[in-house]
């Protein structure tokens, strides 16, 4: 079933009088038996993820992105899943029974050999569901360019942190094939739904990363070395300035990108982030 076509056309031309009148949901299913994969009017809504190294400032340049338009949602990285994997996590189970069992994180940094291919599984299937969570009513009715933002994506899961763990060694031979596998199968199975159309590549130094990931402490990290944000800084630079990164997906072949020089600290400096949303603006209405 689609979308009923006078909704469509009413949203189309701006004359949908109010969002609340949007036969959907945010949930798998809609009131009206629509599915997520039907609603086709969330077309028009862009999808461009924030790739970057570790500690390079992505929370903070979401957080900028936030307060910058009503037409941009940013969806932040699913971090707490990781370091709170829970007990009980099955469909329908009593969420008053779910209790903390690993921190997933701490643990693959603690044995990456051992907790590599977990991890990289796990963190790529929460990036997914990110990913395929229905726009907010306001992007639907926008009149705008409305936009959702990924705080990094399955893309960057695959071609910058699982293939650098194979490459360390820490995901062998045949775990590398089975990834692969199945993340090649859920991207072409999901199709559009999981497109992106552009990508903000925050670039900035591996020390500068460093000096950054002190400052915030977090204590998963206080292990990470200098010379394993320099092969995450050689991945990112492959894949999205000299495009030598196989990829197995032509759309994400041609990806624009947008780079923007994240080694100024502009958290604090106004002039440096109006300059950022004016070449987000400038970007994201060419996409």
């Amino acid at each position: 079933m689609s979308v009923p076509r006078r909704i469509f056309e009413k949203l189309k031309h701006g004359g949908l009088p109010a969002c609340r009148m949007l036969p959907w949901t945010h949930g798998s299913r809609s009131v009206h038996g629509l599915h997520q994969r039907d609603v086709k009017v969330t077309a028009r809504v862009k999808r461009v993820s924030i790739e970057g190294n570790i500690a390079v400032g992505k929370s903070t340049f979401a957080k900028l992105l936030r307060s910058a338009c009503v037409d941009w949602e940013v969806m932040a990285e699913p971090v707490s899943k990781w370091q709170n994997i829970q007990s009980g996590s099955s469909k329908g189970a009593d969420t008053s029974s779910q209790s903390t069992v690993s921190n997933l994180l701490q643990m693959m940094y603690q044995e990456p050999q051992r907790w590599s291919y977990t991890f990289q599984t796990y963190s790529c299937m929460s990036r997914l569901k990110t990913q395929l969570q229905l726009p907010p009513a306001r992007l639907l009715c926008s009149k705008g360019t409305p936009v959702q933002v990924y705080e990094r994506s399955i893309y960057s899961d695959r071609y910058i942190f699982a293939l650098n763990m194979f490459e360390l060694g820490c995901i062998n031979a045949t775990e590398w094939a089975v990834y692969q596998d199945w993340h090649s199968f859920l991207v072409e199975e999901f199709g559009h739904q999981v497109e992106l159309e552009g990508v903000i590549y925050l670039r900035a130094p591996p020390e500068k990363c460093l000096e950054r990931l002190g400052l915030r402490g977090r204590s998963e990290e206080k292990e990470v070395k200098l010379e394993y944000l320099d092969k995450l800084h050689s991945q990112h630079e492959r894949w999205l300035l000299d495009k030598s990164t196989e990829i197995h997906f032509e759309k994400l072949k041609q990806i624009p990108v947008l780079q923007l020089d994240a080694s100024v600290e502009f958290q604090q400096d106004s002039s440096v982030q109006e300059d950022f949303i004016t070449k987000v603006k400038n970007f994201f209405s060419t996409l």
